[in-house]
């Protein structure tokens, strides 16, 4: 494991035992996959539950809540508020990106684990902030790209499918797990097998580092660098004995 996993894990062990002892929820910032993936290793070793959430139902960074609502009799309040980041002047704006919003942000001097999910919409970012930081990037984003922008609280998302999924069928001789990715994003079978070996592939959270693994009905596959997708699993054989198979692609 990692160094920098390491102290994640260590930090967790005792988020958990404060919990536990002092029957109050304790809370970690937002995690990445390969730090979700390093807390559920150990999550049977804990000694209260945990909880997680993005501030979105999709959300892929999330924070975790440890604790029991059955114990402490109320449920968690996760810190975390919704920021709208738009340009002064939509017209003359440049188109901007996910990368453009969280560089942008990056460069206030803020730590990744500070941020959760940026959705992007009509060239507006939705992004999501541990609650303590949220007024300091508020008062400094003032520029993305050439673009001047302004922020400001906002408590819902805007309405509409935001996390947008595309019915995609592909068709395989089996299920293997880099033959399902190299078929969704287009890669070569090698290329797809090195993300394995680099740590860049999850299955519902976790690490997947076998190639050959078959990915299960309705579970979220992530890629580093290429995206995500929900695995509906094979719907029937076609005529000439291979396999269809149907995913929920995030676009």
């Amino acid at each position: 494991m990692q160094p920098e996993l390491d102290i994640l894990v260590k930090h967790v062990r005792e988020l958990a035992e404060k919990a536990a002892q002092g029957g109050y929820y304790t809370y970690t910032d937002f995690l990445g996959l390969g730090e979700l993936s390093a807390v559920k290793m150990i999550e049977r070793e804990l000694p209260i539950m945990y909880t997680s959430f993005g501030g979105a139902l999709d959300a892929e960074r999330v924070i975790l809540a440890f604790g029991n609502a059955d114990e402490f009799g109320y449920q968690p309040e996760f810190p975390i508020k919704l920021i709208k980041i738009e340009p002064l002047m939509q017209k003359y704006a440049d188109r901007l990106s996910h990368r453009d919003f969280l560089g942008a942000i990056l460069n206030l001097g803020i730590e990744r684990s500070v941020l959760g999910d940026i959705i992007i919409k009509d060239n507006i970012g939705y992004t999501f902030v541990l609650d303590d930081m949220a007024d300091y990037v508020m008062s400094e984003i003032k520029r993305i790209k050439h673009t001047d922008v302004k922020a400001s609280r906002v408590y819902e998302l805007p309405e509409g499918e935001l996390y947008k999924t595309e019915a995609k069928r592909i068709t395989m001789e089996g299920e293997r797990l880099d033959a399902v990715i190299a078929k969704v994003f287009s890669l070569s079978r090698s290329d797809a097998q090195a993300l394995f070996k680099r740590g860049l592939v999850f299955a519902d959270g976790r690490e997947v580092s076998s190639a050959s693994y078959t990915p299960k009905a309705n579970e979220k596959i992530s890629v580093r660098g290429h995206g995500r997708f929900i695995y509906r699993g094979v719907t029937c054989e076609t005529r000439r004995g291979k396999l269809a198979v149907f995913v929920d692609l995030y676009v």
